[in-house]
């Protein structure tokens, strides 16, 4: 089992050329290096993001597995038909972003439908092993396991391909799913009225508020030099798996020595991707007269606010608070329309690293490069979110009320300053769908190339989108779970049916 990146790394450099030696002795001899097993690793349609599905395909391939990597945006049909092609042992799906939840489900059906009788694995940042047990499981009749990271691909793999293991790992696994299964059915959040949540709603002031030095949309291309100080490393190493803050995780007991090693070589990387300037970032924002219209938001075209250039549809937080504390919605940070002394605004972006990340990391797995393809992805990511930031410390500047900010970098990562920047997708907005809006609002294919996939997943993958709110107030919350009424508020609101709000918004239901 490989369990840290400097191990990978090892692997990756030194166990391949071996099996490669193996297999040419054994064709000398008349014989074949037959696999453990073959697994086929895809990130569902509709999603990009493929880091972990990476690590888990270089790990099992060092562990002498046949891996079939599809890639990102599979569709179902195509997963199934090439498992039947390649007489696949074992099924492994990958998604980032919470509709993909949806779409392995539907991989599940379609499994079952079908009659496959081979192993599916889960994995992924939104899924979890109770949403695998409660969500998926059900669907399938053949062991489905969630798999929380790459370490534990090759245990479970084995296990599940093993003669004599198998029947008694899949029998615990059956237990404990079905004790996850039981306990989710007895939980059930306490969530008040709509009404109820509104009426709870933070008294917040709307008095003194900023004025921006302009409004509507500008584009930015800074230098990657100007990006790299603003770069948090710390989730660079959760990437690979270890666990800890940079830098201490430089100095950590256990681990210290490989996040060390691997810090370097990200940042042997890093140089030659900012001398050569391989990536091409480039960015659109813009700064809009808006208010509050009940738990929406109204962006205008004109200062007089004439014209509705676009709404963005808020969720508000159901759930009971016994303590005293609102209940919270973003549109509560913006003042309400015709009720307020000061005129009000919102801002929105979205930034990437370039498309030439997904490039790069192609032309190092062409060269069978497996670390350095991941590196770079990785890389990617921390410069997308690197740009976010110094976006957000350039916005707040001309939004009005960040120019007297002298913010360390360490302060900046913590957050110490004024206004939040939530994204479509997360706990505060956790529906996907208002990208559609922020996309259409500041046009942001055209001008960044950064396209939405049919799950409202953005491409290319190392890029970063949200709103700018500026209330003193704001924070980060998470909206939690809905009861109908506010999902069929949502629907209404929308435009859509109710149908389509509980597809688009299926892991926050509450009923």
């Amino acid at each position: 089992m490989v369990k840290s990146a400097r191990v990978m790394k090892k692997a990756v450099a030194y166990l391949t050329p071996f099996m490669e030696e193996e297999k040419k002795l054994a064709a000398a001899a008349g014989q074949a290096v037959k696999p453990q097993g073959r697994i086929i690793l895809a990130t569902v349609k509709g999603d990009v993001h493929d880091i972990g599905k990476n690590i888990v395909g270089v790990v099992l391939a060092c562990n002498n597995f046949e891996v079939v990597d599809m890639g990102v945006m599979v569709p179902c049909e195509k997963i199934l038909e090439k498992a039947r092609e390649i007489g696949a042992d074992i099924i492994g799906l990958s998604g980032l972003i919470t509709p993909s939840l949806d779409e392995m489900s539907h991989v599940a059906k379609e499994m079952e439908r079908q009659g496959f009788k081979l192993p599916l694995l889960i994995g992924g940042a939104t899924t979890s092993k109770a949403h695998t047990a409660v969500k998926i499981a059900p669907h399938y009749s053949q062991p489905v396991v969630h798999v929380l990271d790459a370490s534990r691909a090759v245990p479970v793999t084995t296990s599940l391909l093993s003669t004599d293991g198998r029947e008694a790992f899949v029998r615990r696994h059956q237990e404990e799913y079905d004790k996850l299964r039981a306990r989710h059915s007895g939980e059930k959040a306490e969530l008040i009225s709509l009404d109820a949540a509104r009426a709870n709603a933070p008294q917040l002031r709307h008095e003194d508020l900023p004025t921006p030095e302009f409004t509507g949309i500008a584009q930015t291309s800074p230098s990657l030099e100007e990006l790299v100080p603003y770069i948090d490393w710390s989730p660079f190493f959760h990437t690979w798996e270890l666990r800890g803050v940079y830098p201490a995780i430089l100095d950590h007991e256990k681990h210290g020595e490989q996040a060390r090693h691997l810090f370097a070589d990200a940042q042997k990387l890093l140089e030659r991707v900012v001398g050569e300037k391989l990536l091409t970032p480039r960015a659109v924002y813009g700064i809009f007269p808006a208010n509050r219209v009940g738990d929406s938001v109204e962006v205008y075209e004109d200062k007089e606010r004439s014209k509705v250039a676009a709404t963005f549809h808020f969720l508000r937080q159901q759930a009971a608070k016994n303590n005293g504390s609102p209940n919270w919605c973003l549109a509560d940070l913006i003042a309400p329309r015709d009720a307020s002394p000061t005129p009000d605004y919102l801002g929105a972006f979205a930034c990437t690293a370039g498309a030439e990340v997904k490039e790069l990391a192609d032309k190092f797995k062409a060269a069978h490069d497996d670390y350095n393809a991941i590196m770079v992805e990785a890389i990617g990511d921390r410069l997308a979110e690197a740009f976010a930031e110094w976006l957000h410390q350039q916005v707040r500047r001309e939004f009005g009320y960040g120019r007297g900010e002298r913010l360390s970098a360490e302060q900046l990562i913590r957050e110490e300053y004024r206004g939040i920047r939530p994204a479509p997708g997360y706990p505060a907005c956790p529906d996907h769908t208002e990208k559609a809006t922020l996309w259409e609002l500041l046009n942001v294919e055209e001008l960044t190339g950064i396209k939405l996939t049919e799950s409202y997943a953005m491409w290319p993958g190392s890029s970063v989108s949200g709103l700018y709110f500026a209330h003193p107030d704001s924070k980060y919350f998470a909206v939690g779970k809905l009861g109908r009424d506010q999902v069929e508020d949502h629907a209404r609101r929308k435009g859509i049916t109710v149908a389509e709000s509980e597809r688009w918004l299926g892991p926050w239901l509450g009923y």
